[in-house]
């Protein structure tokens, strides 16, 4: 009977690791956890990581990736001067119009533009992408379960897969990935870019640059949103503190 308890018991335990090991493959390791500047009450956006952010975007994610919610000016947000944003702009190629002539036109961008979407269409996203969709980015870290670091995670969690994991036709493997298996492969390699300011464009440190860039890209106005909670709250304080001031001094010949 003991040795019959004792069997039952290692079965149960061997389903149990070999339940816990499919579900986390079919959900993804959980990424590990980042120190970000502008997470906390008085969490602030490194605006150097979000220049070199930036550049990440345009020069890698921008050939697949929009930002659909972004426009050219918002750039000034994060350190750039207005001539620049126009040169940044200007780069871009956008269709416009109806002209005189009832004709559409191809102009340079203007900081009142959005950013310029990579295709004209899904359809034709699809066509360049093996059938795959590239996710408009504005609001990836938001609607993402772990928010930037599982943003990190992927984009530093692409590895060479297990002997006994068969990726499927197209497919790449990544540690933090629902299922483990992607149909983008690894958008960074070291040194892939120059970063502007000199700093040493390895994996991670894009990966930790972009994804600073896209917390801003999902809630540009953040640090405003915090600076007028600390108000309010100082403003409560100072309040609450006068109105009991006020409440002693009319109480106070009542005993």
């Amino acid at each position: 009977m003991r040795r019959l308890i004792t069997a039952a018991a290692l079965l149960l335990a061997a389903l149990s690791v070999a339940g816990s090991s499919t579900a986390e493959a079919a959900e993804g390791a959980k990424p590990p956890k980042q120190h970000w500047s502008f997470q906390g009450v008085f969490g602030t956006f490194d605006r150097a990581s979000l220049q070199r952010g930036f550049q990440v975007y345009k020069e890698v994610c921008a050939a697949c990736h929009a930002v659909n919610m972004l426009y050219y000016r918002d750039l000034m947000m994060i350190g750039y001067q207005d001539d620049d944003v126009k040169a940044i702009a200007a780069q871009a190629k956008t269709m416009d119009g109806p002209n005189d002539a009832g004709e559409m036109f191809e102009r340079s961008g203007r900081p009142s533009d959005k950013f310029v979407r990579p295709f004209a269409n899904d359809n034709a996203a699809r066509a360049s992408n093996n059938g795959a969709l590239p996710v408009d980015l504005s609001m990836v870290v938001k609607a993402r379960v772990g928010g930037p670091d599982y943003v990190y995670g992927l984009l530093t969690g692409y590895a060479q897969p297990p002997a006994e994991v068969k990726l499927m036709e197209g497919m790449n493997y990544n540690l933090y990935f629902p299922g483990r298996q992607i149909a983008m492969a690894s958008p960074l390699n070291a040194d892939g870019i120059t970063y502007q300011d000199g700093t040493k464009a390895t994996v991670e440190q894009m990966a930790r640059d972009v994804t600073t860039f896209l917390t801003w890209a999902s809630e540009p106005t953040l640090e405003i949103r915090k600076q007028t909670g600390v108000k309010v709250m100082l403003f409560l304080l100072i309040f609450a503190g006068i109105i009991y001031a006020a409440k002693r001094k009319v109480w106070a010949a009542v005993h």
